[in-house]
This record gives C-alpha cells, structure tokens and sequence, in this order.
C-alpha cells in the first residue's frame, strides 16, 4: 500500500501535537469506567446475544419464545440471557411460573439500533 494513500494508518512523520494529546487525554473515562464498557460491548459482540436483543427491541418475549427465535435450545437462551442481565442489557419479569424478558431501558435501544444502523451504511457513506 503506497504511503499517499488514504487508507494508511500511520503518520508519515513522528510529531506530536501536546493540546490535542492533552484534549484526548482530558477525555479519558476513568478505569473503572472503561472496564465496564468493554465488558458490556463483549456482552453485545456475540451473534447470538444480538439476536436475542434484537427479538427483545419487538417487545417482552420468553426463553421458550427466544428459543424458537434464534433456533437454539431453551437453556442456551438463559446462559445467555444470564450474560446479558450481568450487564443490565436485559431485564426479567416473572409471571406465575414463565420469565420474559425485555430490554432494559433505552439506552440499550438505542445502542443496539446505533450498532445496527452503522453496520448497515458500511460502504454507503464516505469514509471520515
């Protein structure tokens, strides 16, 4: 790959900018903070889990309904859903003896339609 090209990660020159580095770093969500958000995306990079959510964003389904959604077995849906409640992604309701689901509030919305949406332009758009 030639060294003009856009598409080249690197700088063609070692320089520093201090107020940008120093910006960037003011930016920087403290440990605590950064460890939790990449355990959610974790949570949130599985196919299967993003299917469960994604059959979650139609409304409140339970495990046997998801089972049937994402064609996989009742108990792998709750070893999954487990994961998911970890993270506050998803959360439950009991009725009598059946447990349904649903998302956990907008947030989690808005991110799975954020993931999807960017997914989905891929290609579409020019590139910053």
């Amino acid at each position: 790959m030639a060294a003009s090209s856009p598409d080249h990660a690197a700088c063609e020159v070692s320089c520093v900018h201090p107020q940008a580095v120093a910006r960037a770093r003011a930016a920087q969500p403290d440990e605590r903070t950064l460890t939790r958000a990449a355990a959610l995306l974790k949570a949130v990079s599985d196919p299967t889990r993003l299917r469960l959510l994604t059959a979650l964003g139609t409304g409140e389904l339970c495990v046997c309904d998801l089972a049937a959604v994402v064609g996989t077995s009742e108990s792998a849906v709750s070893h999954q859903l487990r994961l998911l409640r970890e993270q506050n992604l998803v959360a439950p309701r009991k009725e009598g003896r059946v447990v349904y689901y649903r998302l956990a509030d907008a947030h989690v919305t808005g991110l799975l339609g954020n993931v999807l949406d960017h997914v989905g332009h891929e290609g579409t758009e020019g590139r910053p």
